[in-house]
């Protein structure tokens, strides 16, 4: 392996300029820095993460806690905060937290302990008191999404909102005979997501004067699959048939639209369908949704964690993430019945 005393001699420098150069500690002209980037480049070097680690007392390592590694909205969060984390030279550690309570209670007990971290960051996943104290406990900074986490700094989403500005643009639209397609009491767990949703969506309507018809509310899993499967339900069984669907994730709202065209119903002239999170297959299908920008909340959480640890936080207690009505092709004005 090259030393940094071989960059030294190749930049013509001194080993402790080299160093500082490297470090980012202490001052170093412009001209002298671009010798030791230009060495270290022509001679392969790279900063030993351990001789960094000793020097400053930091890791250069951020750990994520998140409850999947297979859905495709933690993976793109998790994408916003690595690319957000390597920009700035910084290693992450996963940490998943599976229905497992004895492999939840090791994370905090004993992975989070070892010192391998200079932060951590809590992707959707609601703590309980004694798992709070384990984190403040560690005396590094702590940034959580999801929310809201009493107790730390949390980037939170607004779950009802979501389902309420869904709702509301498909009022807008002149429907009336609008279903629901949430999810299981088994996914009904970190801050109570499909809860929110639909409680939203039933505000919405309440607020238009309409009451939410059990018949119209169909339970789900968060896949493409469940949501077709839910949709033929809705759509297949005798009776009133609604006119639009609001589905409490885009995969859901994807499926619904899948069986809505393999039952023959066209989209969006016979059925609106309107999903929720901003699914990067949302485009493809010309879903309407309400993006709440993903990666951009993993990118924000590495950037709200990282100014913590460099002493310029600006996140204070519960700072609310931003969503936005995305209207594409799945939905359109009511037809008269």
């Amino acid at each position: 392996m090259v030393s940094i005393d071989e960059v030294a001699r190749k930049a013509g420098l001194s080993t402790a300029t080299v160093s500082r150069a490297l470090s980012g500690r202490g001052y170093v002209s412009a001209a002298s820095r671009e010798k030791v980037r230009l060495a270290a480049q022509e001679l392969g070097y790279v900063v030993s993460s351990r001789a960094s680690s000793l020097a400053s007392g930091r890791t250069r390592n951020i750990g994520v806690v998140v409850p999947f590694l297979d859905r495709w909205f933690f993976s793109t969060v998790l994408s916003g905060v690595s690319s957000a984390l390597m920009r700035r030279g910084y290693d992450i550690t996963l940490y998943n937290i599976t229905a497992d309570e004895d492999v939840r209670k090791d994370v905090f007990e004993t992975a989070l302990r070892r010192q391998r971290v200079d932060a951590v960051i809590a992707v959707a996943i609601e703590l309980d008191e004694g798992e709070t104290e384990q984190l403040l406990a560690l005396g590094l900074p702590v940034i959580a999404i999801g929310g809201p986490n009493p107790g730390l700094d949390t980037l939170t989403v607004d779950d009802f909102g979501l389902a309420e500005l869904a709702t509301k643009h498909l009022l807008s639209l002149g429907h009336t005979e609008i279903a629901h397609i949430g999810a299981n009491p088994e996914f009904d767990i970190d801050f109570h997501i499909p809860t929110n949703r639909r409680l939203g969506f039933e505000k919405a309507l309440s607020d238009a004067g309409i009451t939410p018809k059990p018949a119209y509310l169909e339970p789900a899993d968060f896949t493409v699959d469940g949501g077709y499967r839910a949709a033929k339900q809705l759509l297949g069984r005798p009776g009133p048939r609604p006119t639009a669907v609001f589905a409490a994730s885009d995969e859901m709202a994807i499926g619904a639209v899948l069986a809505a065209r393999d039952l023959g119903y066209r989209v969006p002239e016979d059925l609106s369908v309107v999903g929720i999170d901003g699914h990067e297959l949302g485009e493809f299908f010309r879903l309407t949704t309400v993006d709440q920008f993903p990666l951009a909340q993993g990118e924000r959480a590495a950037e709200a964690v990282l100014a913590k640890l460099e002493a310029t936080d600006e996140v204070t207690a519960h700072a609310a993430l931003p969503f936005e009505l995305i209207v594409r092709g799945t939905t359109a004005r009511a037809a008269t019945r």
